[in-house]
């Protein structure tokens, strides 16, 4: 079962860590370069629905490995869209003094909604593309990647710890007037457990699966999910994952000094997706 397992956790990690690093570095370009950027990037998100689309019905291991890439490389599009700040929402500024409760909620969910309908249409369109088809590795790895992005954005708004926003680019500053800094908070708990479950369900699904191409498929959403419950505890963690993308990132934005030296138990933690 290890030995099965190793090849499609680390196509995984390997799409997360080179795909986030590719959004830093160009994050960290000048502005005059996002639209072309953003096109480039489309036309990437563009071949890739169509190459999901193509393999959904073809349940070998090598399609979904395609399927999966696929979908990092769309997902890629969207953050990109966010982050370059082409799709975000209808509130741009920071939050008002004295919001709290449901009126905080709504500024900030305000500073996302656009961001957040395109990515659920997007899952919701590779489901309906792709419903009773063989290969559902690429629409499961988008809609997984959907809901841990949310969940981690729900505890940020919520309170957290370590909120690691060194890597937000200049002109979303804004956005971090709307998290919170916390011991911790309810959801995160649940957080956790929803993401041990995932991987755990995951896990499993590939031990039983009738084809090495679901096996494959599951052991990737396996360690995605695992990446997104260690993102989670870097929330927790006095352990910044800016540090990872130092070195893809603008060393004027984001430098070793302003990230603090982690603790003898922290060093030991696992880094994870940003």
């Amino acid at each position: 079962m290890v030995s099965i397992a190793v090849p499609p956790l680390l196509f995984a990690l390997a799409c997360w860590f080179f795909g986030t690093a590719a959004i830093v570095w160009l994050d960290s370009r000048p502005r005059a370069t996002f639209a072309t950027s953003f096109r480039l990037a489309g036309l990437v998100a563009l071949a890739a629905l169509v190459a999901i689309v193509a393999l959904r019905g073809d349940g070998s291991t090598a399609a979904a490995y395609a399927s999966f890439a696929g979908a990092i490389a769309l997902w890629g599009w969207h953050e990109m869209g966010f982050l370059m700040g082409f799709v975000a929402g209808p509130r741009r500024t920071p939050c008002p003094p004295g919001l709290s409760g449901w009126t905080r909620f709504r500024a900030a969910s305000e500073t996302v909604i656009h961001h957040e309908i395109a990515l659920a249409a997007t899952a919701l369109a590779l489901f309906a593309l792709c419903w009773g088809a063989a290969n559902q590795a690429g629409p499961l790895a988008f809609a997984l990647l959907f809901v841990l992005r949310l969940s981690a954005k729900l505890n940020l708004f919520l309170g957290v710890p370590s909120l690691s926003d060194e890597v937000f680019p200049p002109h979303l500053d804004y956005l971090k007037s709307y998290f919170r800094k916390a011991r911790c908070n309810w959801l995160f708990p649940l957080s956790i457990l929803g993401g041990g479950a995932v991987t755990w369900l995951a896990w499993n699904a590939a031990a039983t699966a009738a084809t090495p191409g679901t096996a494959a498929a599951a052991m990737m959403l396996a360690g995605l999910a695992f990446l997104g419950v260690v993102e989670h505890l870097l929330l927790v963690l006095p352990l910044r994952d800016a540090a990872l993308w130092l070195w893809a990132g603008d060393p004027r934005r984001v430098t070793p000094q302003a990230i603090p030296a982690p603790s003898p138990a922290a060093k030991t933690a696992p880094k994870s997706e940003r």
